[in-house]
């Protein structure tokens, strides 16, 4: 017998591994295809210069061949680096963001080859799509970190973006119709709290329910009364951006994040409120725990169903100020389920980020450049059919679930009614 004992891996080792291999078949896919296969080169331009800040790189001019293959054998050697710290029982977050960005690179000089990118543009709408995307995760976080499935997101938002757009045009007043989107979202989420926690109605049945509800509501209501009165009800307006002085100017960073309408600036104190509030207070503390094991929580005088359903009204609150983005944040004017499936999207970048607040807006924010990578080089023209690049979002996802998440796990409570005494 061998005096040698092979050390069995834990779950996050086996996950780090997979999402190696992951990496290793990416890297050594786009070392093929977008260095090796091309019998020449084009150039690309990427500009990175969007308004009036300050210029450190205006353009940058590189051969689509050579780009892509230094990109793509740059991406090869951050597997090497995620390998050896992963041997060395270290963490591989740079070597993982390293391959991430160079394989990125790789692929944008290979499909845009002869062609301009505005490379602040492409990270700045990146952003844009994600503003209701990571309104929709923190609602799911604060809503299934206390033990109640919401997969009624979607309604969350779309009643945020009717009714935001229908007061701002009544009144005049875009910042009443930001005002009342909150309530608008929460009132949905009442319902799902009411029927959810008093009831014990299954949630999964109940936030579908409560879906439809509010995409034939507001249907109907758009039909009767914003489309034959449009003037009157449907033409709020828009939030202009608001430049903050000296950070709007740093390039790159300053147009993308520091040039934005004040429903972004809103989206980033809810992130970070939520994720030090959760981990860092009292609240914090109960909310886990009325999540994780209620029975538990209880026996300490908290009063689990209290807490989930003033959470679950919070998080519909959340998702109702996402849903003003569509309106006052974007178009300025209501359309016919114009959510168009982002709240599912954003229980999908909840799941993702394992109900963590970081973990999804990361999440929210891949989707979001997968969303707008697809639609500016479907506008520019690639190699790729159009079909195949409106999947981009989708396919992003599904390999980052399978090769970096792996398996995950819900709150132990969560979608689980809990009456008082335990069950």
């Amino acid at each position: 017998m061998s005096n040698t004992e092979v050390r069995a891996l834990s779950a996050p080792e086996r996950r780090r591994k997979r999402g190696i291999i992951t990496m290793a078949v990416l890297a050594l896919f786009g070392f093929t295809v977008f260095g090796l296969l091309p019998k020449e080169g084009l150039p690309v331009t990427y500009s990175f210069v969007l308004g009036n800040e300050w210029i450190f790189v205006k353009e940058w001019i590189v051969n689509s061949k050579t780009g892509a293959l230094g990109f793509s054998i740059a991406s090869i050697l951050a597997v090497l680096l995620a390998t050896l710290q992963f041997r060395a029982r270290k963490t591989s977050r740079f070597a993982s963001g390293l391959f991430a960005a160079t394989f990125l690179m790789s692929f944008l000089c290979w499909a845009a080859a002869g062609k301009f990118i505005p490379f602040t543009g492409l990270l700045q709408g990146a952003l844009l799509l994600s503003v209701p995307l990571i309104f929709g995760a923190m609602a799911g976080v604060l809503s299934e970190r206390s033990g109640v499935i919401n997969i009624a997101i979607e309604g969350q938002l779309l009643a945020g973006a009717f009714m935001s757009g229908v007061i701002a045009s009544l009144t005049q007043n875009t910042w009443l119709g930001l005002l009342i989107a909150p309530f608008a979202g929460a009132a949905i989420s009442w319902l799902l709290a009411v029927f959810a926690i008093k009831y014990g109605i299954d949630q999964v049945v109940l936030g579908f329910v409560l879906n439809v509800l509010v995409i034939g509501l507001t249907n109907f209501l758009y039909k009767k009364l914003l489309i034959p009165y449009q003037t009157t009800w449907n033409s709020g307006g828009t939030f202009a951006p608001i430049e903050i002085p000296l950070l709007s100017n740093i390039p790159v960073i300053g147009p993308i994040f520091f040039s934005q309408s004040i429903i972004v600036y809103l989206m980033y104190v809810v992130v970070i409120v939520i994720h030090i509030a959760l981990f860092k207070s009292r609240w914090g503390l109960r909310t886990r725990s009325v999540g994780e094991h209620p029975t538990a929580a209880e026996s300490v005088g908290i009063d689990v169903n209290k807490i989930r359903f003033r959470n679950v009204v919070i998080a519909g609150a959340v998702a109702g100020l996402g849903g003003a983005f569509f309106t006052l944040g974007a178009v300025g004017a209501f359309n016919k389920e114009m959510t168009a499936g982002k709240g599912f999207i954003a229980l999908a970048a909840l799941i993702f980020g394992r109900w963590s607040p970081m973990g999804a807006v990361a999440a929210a924010l891949i989707f979001g450049f997968a969303d707008n990578l697809q639609g500016l080089l479907t506008i520019t023209g690639t190699p790729i059919p159009s079909e195949f690049m409106l999947m981009a979002p989708y396919i992003a996802t599904i390999i980052a679930v399978s090769g970096f998440v792996g398996k995950v796990r819900a709150p132990a409570a969560d979608g689980i009614p809990y009456k008082r005494g335990g069950r």
